[in-house]
């Protein structure tokens, strides 16, 4: 296992009737700036729920936050969050809510010029304005880290950051403000939560078994449970699960001492930025591929998940590896994921520009970063389904 220090001080509030909760985190005396997305807390009772818990105090709020958060938008709620003079910020929504929330935090009150350089450039954050939140999408795992994906209009970039200062106070987690979200988000959710598993355990062994089966806990039960909610979208414990899962899927814990790869999410995110692919789609449309140029770079751990997962049982190796990556095609189709890039529209032509795009900014990339230009056009070759699958 390889050293590590985990630090992770998140209050989490989870169950039914949490919200009005707000108000025991909050300092009265501070001015909130409420923070959501495109309205829909509005149709389900979470805003009610949030301004009768704030009732008595000083506080406004932002709309408009995109399901990819865009830095212009954000820069919008800087202004408005420097107008206002707000002290807390409560993010409402799902994680690209949270994720926007953490942008617009560090870029308050940050005074070393553009705010866009702490995204891009990995610009020190030296101090940001608290905040906390109510999620109402399991997906993400931004209510329990300090990591964040912004997204820029004018470059056509989406660029993960992060920071120490900028962990969550308080997270309320209600599975109940999720009864209503669209199925396609709910899908979404679930694969994204999935392959955050996948970029941390599907990498190579260096003796760490608990995180090992930690991971395959939260696989187990985002399978487990994905069915029934879509069989049931107001089926509580099956949301409740989901929730927590997606939580523990990206807080650290399964990811310290252990080697990670995030390849297939950093080739996601070009798709999104350069086609407006749905973050959790993205993934679905990655990882298989990604797996199948990789198996061989991956076998042991394949070889585990296979087992351990899902139950593929035999002497056959080849057998075992090739059927675990197929169960997770399926099973992000199943969920209500396509997992080919024609199924978005998106041809050859579409994707050329990516493998240089990602050479450019990350250089090689994956676990032993030895993902390169041409590793990455394989994946999206095989992503197309226009390769061979299984290259070594």
């Amino acid at each position: 296992m390889k050293n590590f220090t985990y630090h992770n001080p998140v209050r989490i509030l989870f169950g039914r009737g949490t919200i009005p909760k707000i108000a025991e985190w909050i300092p009265p005396e501070k001015r909130v700036l409420v923070i959501y997305g495109g309205g829909s807390i509005k149709k389900n009772g979470v805003y009610d729920q949030v301004a009768s818990a704030l009732d008595g105090r000083g506080w406004s709020a932002f709309g408009g936050i995109e399901p990819n958060p865009l830095y212009e938008t954000c820069m919008e709620a800087v202004e408005t969050g420097r107008r206002e003079k707000a002290e807390f910020l409560l993010a409402v929504g799902g994680g690209s809510v949270w994720d926007a929330v953490k942008f617009i935090a560090a870029a308050i009150p940050f005074d070393a010029g553009d705010p866009w350089t702490i995204v891009s450039e990995h610009a020190p954050v030296r101090e940001a304005i608290p905040f906390g939140g109510v999620l109402t999408l399991a997906a993400t795992g931004s209510e329990m880290n300090s990591g964040s994906v912004i997204s820029r209009r004018s470059t056509g970039e989406k660029i993960p950051w992060g920071s120490p200062l900028v962990f969550p106070r308080f997270s309320i987690l209600d599975p109940e403000t999720t009864f209503s979200l669209p199925e396609r988000q709910t899908a979404n959710g679930i694969v994204d939560a999935y392959v955050h598993v996948l970029e941390q355990y599907l990498t190579y062994d260096v003796n760490a078994p608990l995180q090992g089966r930690q991971a395959e806990a939260i696989l187990h039960t985002l399978i487990e449970e994905a069915p029934k909610v879509r069989a049931n979208p107001r089926d509580y414990d099956a949301r409740a699960n989901l929730m927590w899962a997606a939580t523990q899927a990206l807080n650290g814990l399964i990811g310290v001492g252990v080697a990670s790869d995030w390849a297939t999410h950093l080739i996601g995110h070009e798709l999104t930025a350069l086609h407006g692919l749905d973050h959790g789609r993205s993934l679905a449309v990655v990882m298989p591929a990604m797996l199948r140029l990789r198996k061989e770079a991956k076998r042991g751990k394949l070889l585990l998940y296979a087992r351990r997962v899902w139950g593929i049982d035999g002497d056959d190796e080849d057998r075992a590896v090739n059927e675990a990556i197929e169960r997770t095609e399926h099973f992000f189709r199943d969920v209500g994921c396509p997992t080919r890039l024609a199924d978005y529209g998106i041809d050859p032509e579409g994707w050329a520009p990516i493998p240089a795009r990602v050479e450019a900014r990350w250089g090689r990339i994956g676990e032993h970063r030895d993902i390169g230009r041409e590793e990455v056009e394989e994946i999206l070759r095989l992503a197309s389904g226009t390769a061979a699958r299984g290259k070594a």
